[in-house]
């Protein structure tokens, strides 16, 4: 039964997709081709290999444990440095959106972060941290400036005649926020997450590069380049390609799942106002 439900989403998804993943499959054949065409032109597999090589590395790859291990601890790192730019980002826009003071000292250190390249970060917190901690730390750090701007900007964002409304009405501070506050500024909050994601996993990777964690794919990246495995150099870029994608695609099925339920909610909500 199960099976036949399926089938039938996946029939439906099809056909209302069609041109949209018609499109999508001309763009990456065409794209691919073109790699082809350059692997051969250049004809030095220590410079440029072929796809059909990075596919057979790939799965070569596969049949490693080493080679999930890796994936394993690179994900759990950056998405931990992910989700504490999140909370750390969204308490310091609502701190600098009710207090002037709190938003003067703390907008100079976002405009700096914003400013230093990643590099200089990795170098001085190879310092004070344990290489297994900092990809998390580098990702946290270059992701909380754009989720702190994105929420503040939907907190200021908010309509002030449903504050006042809910104020004669009497709503408690909780019912404030459920009702009015995270309803505005959680469509900002998912904007500055699916925007962030991409640089979590860039400046995740480029720390375990320079750090060099045990089993990480930074560090497998790395000693490819330095033992000039160009095949395994490109199919380790092809999985942090592959990842990256795979993860975007997944937390924008559930923001959007996650703003249709609080769509729902809101409207329960002024209703019960």
């Amino acid at each position: 039964m199960i099976k036949v439900r399926w089938g039938k989403a996946m029939r439906a998804f099809i056909v209302r997709n069609k041109w949209k993943i018609l499109r999508t499959a001309g763009a990456t054949v065409f794209w691919l081709a073109v790699w082809f065409a350059a692997a051969m032109l250049i004809k030095k597999e220590v410079l440029f290999v072929s796809p059909l090589k990075v596919l057979s590395e790939l799965f070569r790859l596969c049949a490693e444990p080493e080679f999930w291990i890796s994936i394993g601890n690179t994900i759990v790192r950056i998405m931990a440095g992910f989700a504490a730019a999140v909370i750390v980002g969204t308490l310091l826009a609502f701190l600098t959106s009710y207090s002037k003071i709190a938003y003067s000292l703390i907008k100079p250190a976002m405009a700096v972060i914003n400013a230093t390249p990643v590099a200089s970060f990795i170098i001085l917190a190879l310092m004070w941290l344990k290489s297994s901690m900092l990809p998390a730390f580098i990702s946290m750090l270059m992701v909380m400036p754009g989720i702190w701007q994105n929420v503040q900007e939907g907190i200021s964002g908010i309509d002030k005649k449903q504050l006042e409304m809910a104020k004669v009405f009497g709503l408690s501070g909780l019912k404030k926020l459920t009702a009015i506050v995270i309803p505005s500024m959680l469509p900002f909050l998912l904007a500055g997450c699916i925007s962030g994601l991409g640089f979590a996993w860039k400046s995740g990777v480029a720390a375990e590069i320079i750090c060099l964690p045990k089993n990480s794919i930074g560090t497998n990246l790395y000693e490819s380049k330095l033992y000039l495995q160009t095949p395994s150099l490109f199919a380790w870029t092809a999985v942090i390609v592959i990842l990256s994608i795979i993860i975007e695609k997944l937390l924008k099925l559930a923001f959007k799942k996650l703003l249709k339920n609080y769509r729902l909610e809101e409207g329960t909500h002024e209703n019960n106002i």
